[in-house]
């Protein structure tokens, strides 16, 4: 057997044994007289050249690829870093992997734009520098479109002070799946105004997949959050519709939480409705501190001390634990320290819902899980809705339900540890002046 290589500067003889060896060399077998070795004939040398000038010309592809991205991703940085108010930030198509985050500060009237969401991909896994994928500060009128950011540190595109956002057909992803390791949040709007989220997708991240935080006007729609903790959050924000879009194989679907201990102390004024909810059973992976580390897997909507909401014409299918879940932040067993922070829900308006759900016992993970298997003990009869039953008892909580398909009720008496629990919700059969839609400035 004779074994022909090609190195850099020459051709050598010897026994190719590993599997690289074998891609780059050819092995020629030829009868030879006598038994004798003898050298390499015409033929073979003629093959070998052969080979030689398409293993260069790889060589050459291959380092000119490489090239072509680094000369791109510098394009990219430098156009984030020196564009000016009213520029357009063309990303080309393909995947590139980036070692630190773009940034866009002080910046108004900016499109930044890929070929498609799956046709630019921003890759950040061997990011050094940096936590978030994309930053965007202190703005005005930003739009990211058409394009993906994965596996970031941190926040895969954090915008941030930003009036007038949009974030139109962009995905944000962790590609190994669930893990508490992968960032925070996906789209991640906070202290913003004027928020539009339309087309977009969010699949990982360890808290939530969509999250708007500390904000006011906003309309997310035909979106898409699957394999986070949260799929869509909606917290400490005011005037926000979440219409049109699917939760689904999160450990929560849909996320409406006021929270102390922030600048933006209130959220309410929020909608959400025509969104399909379904098969939020995911097990919860969110580092430990973390709220949201506390939402049961099997938790389609989950209201949370906050204000003036409306929930209507969802459908919540399949979520193991609750469909909808009305609850006051003591139930959260953290401390208060926010002297400011009202606790309790209000003014919540859960009418016009289609409700379904296999017969299987809620999770039995987690504090809340422990809770629904020693303390509420419902066994495979779980109510779609629930309503913790810790009230102000200075203002009347106002939580209406009425009108639901399949609709099924407990109020579990958290309040007086869970000694009284009623499955009788004629108590919030009752209506409320419907919040107004939400108002984008474009």
């Amino acid at each position: 057997m004779l074994v022909l290589c090609h190195s850099f500067v020459r051709s050598v003889r010897y026994s190719a044994t590993h599997p690289l060896q074998s891609f780059l060399c050819v092995t020629l077998r030829r009868p030879r007289p006598n038994g004798s070795a003898g050298r390499a004939s015409r033929e073979e040398i003629g093959t070998l050249k052969v080979f030689q000038l398409i293993f260069t010309s790889l060589l050459l592809f291959f380092s000119s690829t490489s090239v072509a991205q680094d000369d791109a991703i510098k394009q990219m940085q430098r156009q984030f870093v020196t564009a000016k108010d009213g520029a357009v930030i063309e990303l080309p198509e393909g995947t590139f992997n980036l070692q630190t985050s773009l940034w866009l500060d002080g910046k108004n009237n900016i499109i930044i734009r890929g070929k498609g969401k799956d046709k630019t991909i921003l890759n950040f896994s061997n990011q050094i520098s940096g936590a978030e994928g994309i930053k965007v500060t202190n703005g005005k009128n930003i739009t990211l479109q058409d394009l993906t950011v994965q596996d970031t540190k941190g926040d895969a595109i954090k915008t941030q002070f930003v009036d007038g956002i949009k974030f139109l057909n962009v995905k944000a992803e962790w590609t190994r799946g669930a893990n508490s390791k992968n960032g925070g949040y996906g789209l991640y709007p906070v202290q913003c105004s004027n928020v539009l989220i339309d087309g977009c997708e969010a699949r990982g991240a360890s808290d939530a997949g969509i999250y708007v935080g500390q904000s006011k006007y906003i309309i997310l729609k035909n979106s898409k959050a699957y394999e986070n903790v949260a799929g869509i959050e909606i917290e400490n924000s005011l005037y926000a519709d979440v219409f049109d879009n699917e939760a689904t194989n999160n450990t929560g679907g849909i996320l409406v939480f006021d929270l102390p201990d922030l600048i933006q102390k209130k959220g309410g004024y929020v909608r959400v409705f025509n969104n399909h909810v379904h098969h939020n059973n995911h097990v919860n992976f969110a580092p430990k501190g973390n709220v949201v580390g506390k939402v049961p897997l099997g938790t389609g909507i989950m209201i949370l001390a906050t204000n003036h909401v409306d929930v209507f014409d969802n459908k919540i299918i399949n979520n193991k634990t609750v469909g909808t879940a009305i609850v006051s932040y003591y139930i959260t067993e953290n401390p208060i320290k926010d002297s400011t922070y009202y606790p309790f829900p209000t003014q919540v308006n859960v009418y016009n819902n289609t409700y379904e759900r296999e017969r299987t016992k809620a999770t039995m993970k987690g504090r809340m899980g422990k809770m629904y298997h020693f303390k509420l003990r419902f066994g495979k009869n779980v109510p779609h809705i629930v309503y913790d039953g810790i009230v102000d008892t200075k203002q009347p909580a106002q939580i209406c339900i009425h009108n639901n398909s399949n609709q099924s009720f407990a109020n579990i008496d958290a309040e007086h540890n869970f000694k009284n629990i009623s499955r009788d919700a004629s108590k919030h059969d009752c209506t409320l002046p419907p919040v107004p839609a939400a108002e984008v400035k474009q």
